[in-house]
């Protein structure tokens, strides 16, 4: 059972979607499903459910999932033994959002690929509210995220920016947000919230507070996904202004007044205490703290 195939089995393992693994590792699916068909042949157990709609894995593909990544960490040790310290090699995995990709990261990894050409960047984008959950799962090395209100005490986290929440509404349909001689009437105006992560939780928190229920039109996954609903006169909503300046959308909407100012977000550099012994997250970490 070769390296290369343990890290299919685990790329497959995380998303969970055949089509998905062999674009990103550059395998047709038809050679994927062989190369997981004889892992499972040598393990002598089903370790993946396959149906029309859905791969899940089963309790035996759970336990391999741990003997892969135990593999795939000695492996990456194996490297770092063999690597002088001047040049590091192996793979480096990144987490972070479309807008922290383009924002924030050239600014952080450009000294990085300098001084270390010959290690492999491994980038992967999506909703910020996962990006400690890919932490946790040991799925990145490293994740560009906002610092929640506790963190979790096997990660350490390094600041690189600030960014204020604010509400946003649509330009077009003006009407979508309700007033009375109060202010914003936030009971009947539809909001766009987000389902989870940290954004989730402060809007949470504020409803909380003002002991009112909210009219929530929909709620959905990324900042970028409730600045286009908004833009399309669905709702107004709450999003990072880092993200609001980075969008396509920015033309389109507006930064609400008489709204209320909830705390920011610190964004920054975040990865489990563990991996700090690796030295190509070592030496990230240290050049980011000297920026």
């Amino acid at each position: 059972m070769d390296i290369r195939n343990l890290k299919l089995f685990r790329h497959l393992a995380d998303t969970l979607h055949f089509a998905r693994t062999s674009q990103a590792c550059y395998i047709t699916p038809s050679a994927l499903t062989r190369v997981i068909q004889r892992i499972e042949a040598e393990v002598g157990e089903t370790l993946f459910i396959r149906s029309n709609r859905s791969v899940e894995l089963t309790s035996a593909g759970m336990v391999f999932k741990k003997y892969a990544d135990d593999v795939l960490r000695r492996w990456n040790r194996l490297h770092d033994e063999l690597s002088s310290d001047d040049i590091l090699q192996g793979e480096l995995s990144l987490y972070c959002s479309v807008t922290a990709a383009y924002g924030i990261l050239p600014s952080v990894m450009a000294r990085y690929r300098k001084t270390h050409p010959r290690v492999r960047i491994h980038l992967e984008t999506g909703d910020a509210a996962k990006a400690l959950q890919k932490l946790s799962n040991q799925d990145a090395d490293v994740a560009i995220a906002a610092l929640p209100d506790t963190l979790p005490k096997d990660l350490v986290f390094q600041t690189l920016s600030r960014t204020p929440l604010v509400f946003i509404a649509p330009l077009q349909y003006p009407d979508i947000v309700i007033r009375t001689v109060d202010g914003i009437d936030w009971e009947q105006t539809p909001l766009i919230i987000p389902d989870h992560g940290l954004s989730r939780d402060r809007i949470d928190q504020w409803f909380a507070k003002e002991n009112f229920i909210p009219n929530i039109y929909s709620q959905v996954a990324g900042n970028e996904a409730i600045i286009v609903m908004i833009s399309l006169g669905c709702g107004i909503g709450l999003v990072p202004r880092m993200v609001l300046e980075k969008s396509p959308f920015l033309n389109q909407v507006k930064i609400l007044s008489g709204a209320p100012v909830l705390p920011p977000f610190v964004i920054g550099l975040c990865t489990r205490k563990k991996n700090l012994v690796n030295p190509r997250v070592k030496s990230l970490w240290s050049m980011a703290s000297e920026k």
